[in-house]
């Protein structure tokens, strides 16, 4: 197989994809959701910008000690190193642009602010993705309600018509493999801290 072999099949294989997004994108913006759907969906996308939520939610579980202090340290940590990632590198690497919700016909009804920056991936799925495993790698009790925020926070995005689905699902895998990276790097930092602790009455 040669390079340019390889080259055609990896641009076909990125024009299916990015048609098949296209297409989903579609079936959602011209589903025949009630208005309170519409309604919850938008006020969910709205509250989540800038990681409001989750901020919320770290706020309330700083407040006690132990594993739920550290659980929400770990989570603004990753919230704070995936939204570098997708708007500082990603954002600007890969240049999607954003949908076109006119020509698609996504109700009025259901529209939020269209942000400024490019599309791909979703700074909203990624921090809430991020917030739910660095969370969960502490306090797993938290892994399903914060789990199925994130899926839902995601879908909101999509629904309200400033994303495809294909930015979202980027999105959680980028949050999620930046959350893994600070639960390594965490878990690292505080291994001598606990041997010292172990090592301290024997001594």
């Amino acid at each position: 197989m040669t390079i340019r072999s390889i080259r055609t099949a990896v641009d076909t294989a990125r024009s299916a994809a990015a048609s098949a997004d296209a297409a989903l994108y579609t079936v959602v913006a011209r589903s025949t959701g009630s208005s309170g759907l519409d309604e919850g969906l938008s006020r969910l996308s709205n509250a989540a910008d800038h990681s409001k939520i989750s901020l919320a939610i770290a706020a309330l579980l700083a407040a006690r000690p132990g594993a739920p202090r550290r659980g929400a340290l770990r989570g603004l940590a990753a919230i704070g190193l995936t939204s570098a990632s997708a708007n500082l590198l990603g954002k600007r690497l890969f240049g999607r642009r954003r949908p076109d919700w006119d020509a698609i016909g996504v109700p009025l009804r259901r529209r939020v602010r269209m942000p400024s920056s490019t599309a791909f991936p979703s700074g909203h799925s990624a921090s809430a993705a991020a917030f739910a495993v660095a969370v969960a790698s502490e306090v797993p009790a938290a892994a399903l309600p914060l789990g199925a925020l994130a899926a839902v926070v995601g879908y909101s995005r999509v629904h309200t018509g400033v994303h495809y689905p294909g930015d979202v699902v980027a999105g959680f895998a980028l949050g999620a493999a930046c959350a893994a990276a600070v639960i390594v790097l965490d878990r690292r930092r505080r291994e001598p801290a606990a041997s010292a602790g172990e090592a301290a009455p024997g001594s």
